[in-house]
């Protein structure tokens, strides 16, 4: 059995905050895949059900970002799992817009949620990095992760949600390679760079006509000449 779990806040004001994405892709995989229904437990919501041939339970801790360890530790320790059997979602500064990564182990990069779950259950469960962009300004983190998507986001976060629902059961199996490959398949193609315009063809001047030379001869030898 697998907890697969997503990070976020709790309450409509963080809904649609870029640091909520780890509740969107539990909502997209549940709805996809007819998990079902949502029940409060372990300080979040839960849901069980199958992807696949794998038994999974969905967790959403409403502990905050900053406590969302201590649910996830509650439930691992009442399904007797391991860390090696937890998945989860979460927002990454480090990876462009819509670019998604797997990887188990390391470090939480300064990630509150992360914090948590390395403090409570150690840092060795797999992790599914979902990229929100960097602001560009270690200041302007803050209130670019607890902002709102914008409008023209939905043109590539809408897909991947999609694509990450769709390729559940394979992340569940532990094929990560193919999870990753069949979630990409469902990203937009990125917009090609306009072609460069080829610079205008030399001008070349028109040739002009040239002045005609001055007749020399005199009256009589310009006669002679119409005659010859």
């Amino acid at each position: 059995m697998k907890l697969i779990v997503g990070l976020g806040n709790p309450g409509a004001k963080y809904t649609h905050n870029r640091h909520n994405i780890g509740f969107m892709a539990l909502d997209a995989i549940a709805e996809a895949n007819g998990i079902g229904p949502w029940r409060g437990k372990f300080q979040g919501q839960l849901a069980e059900g199958r992807l696949g041939s794998e038994k999974v339970l969905l967790l959403k801790p409403e502990t905050f970002m900053n406590l969302s360890g201590q649910s996830v530790g509650e439930a691992m320790r009442f399904y007797k799992l391991t860390p090696e059997d937890v998945i989860v979602f979460h927002d990454e500064l480090d990876l462009a817009p819509g670019k998604l990564r797997v990887k188990r182990g390391g470090g939480h990069a300064g990630h509150n949620g992360l914090r948590s779950m390395h403090q409570h259950i150690g840092p060795t469960y797999l992790r599914v990095r979902l990229g929100i962009g960097h602001p560009g300004d270690k200041r302007l983190v803050t209130p670019h992760v607890l902002g709102d998507f914008a409008k023209a986001d939905q043109d590539w976060l809408a897909p991947l949600l999609q694509g990450i629902g769709k390729a559940a059961p394979l992340l569940a199996k532990g094929t990560e390679d193919k999870f990753m490959s069949q979630v990409a398949q469902s990203r937009p193609p990125e917009p090609r760079a306009p072609p460069k315009p080829k610079p205008p063809a030399p001008q070349v001047p028109a040739k002009q006509d040239q002045p005609p030379e001055p007749d020399t001869r005199s009256a009589l030898q310009r006669l002679m000449d119409k005659f010859n």
